[in-house]
């Protein structure tokens, strides 16, 4: 069973990474090679600031050390969404959960995410939303 949850984790298309309770990774995946453009060697040892746009840090960092000091977080179901910042600089529209991770204490050691890179669907969906409204438009206009 280790085997096969190793090569689940591994060879998921979509990115999971684990960050200790400094928000340093500690874990990435070859999904999140793929969605962001670091390999494991240059996103380990790194503050999830190189995945977080400039503009979102300070709201993110509020939220991470809440988390943290507390354990507990309204996102235990569901997907939060969020964009996201490629090693080019672009943005990557993303659907993530997250996982708290503890210690046998009970203690916070951090916590895990997987995340889906959804930005071509947020791109199709945003065109459907423009081309609604553009003949909402015209029919108010006739």
């Amino acid at each position: 069973m280790d085997r096969l949850l190793n090569q689940l984790v591994e060879e998921a298309p979509d990115a999971i990474l684990i960050a200790d309770r400094e928000g340093i990774i500690r874990f990435w995946n070859r999904g999140a090679e793929l969605i962001f453009g670091y390999d494991a060697s240059e996103a380990v040892g790194q503050s999830l600031d190189l995945i977080i746009p400039e503009n979102l840090r300070g709201r993110h960092w509020e939220g991470y050390w809440r988390v943290m000091s507390s354990g507990e977080t309204k996102y235990n179901t569901g997907l939060l969404s969020s964009p996201g910042q490629r090693r080019d600089g672009s943005r990557v529209s993303l659907e993530f959960s997250i996982v708290l991770l503890r210690d046998e204490a009970g203690a916070m050691q951090g916590c895990a995410t997987v995340m889906r890179d959804v930005t071509e669907r947020w791109k199709k969906e945003k065109e459907l939303k423009e081309r609604l409204t553009a003949c909402e438009a015209k029919l108010t206009n006739s």
